[in-house]
């Protein structure tokens, strides 16, 4: 559970990071963002706990609302296919 916690706590951190990183073009931090997003999934397994899985959607959300600031259309497409 800590570890999951601490995933949690580093990708808000590098969320905010990548979303107000000045020499990034939009395009790079959706695609910066993304990839941090599909890793995620990538990382869950069989042996992934429902909580663990929660905590994945929920970071998701928080990717997706980011990419919606930076991208209208695709932050909506994302939220509402997620």
């Amino acid at each position: 559970m800590y570890y999951t916690h601490r995933v949690m706590i580093y990708t808000q951190e590098r969320v905010e990071k990548i979303y107000n990183c000045k020499v990034l073009s939009d395009k790079e931090k959706v695609d910066q963002l993304l990839e941090m997003d599909s890793i995620q999934y990538v990382n869950c397994g069989i042996e992934t706990t429902d909580t663990e899985k929660a905590i994945v959607k929920e970071n998701s959300l928080l990717i997706y609302k980011v990419i919606q600031k930076i991208d209208l259309r695709l932050g909506n497409i994302l939220l509402n296919n997620g």
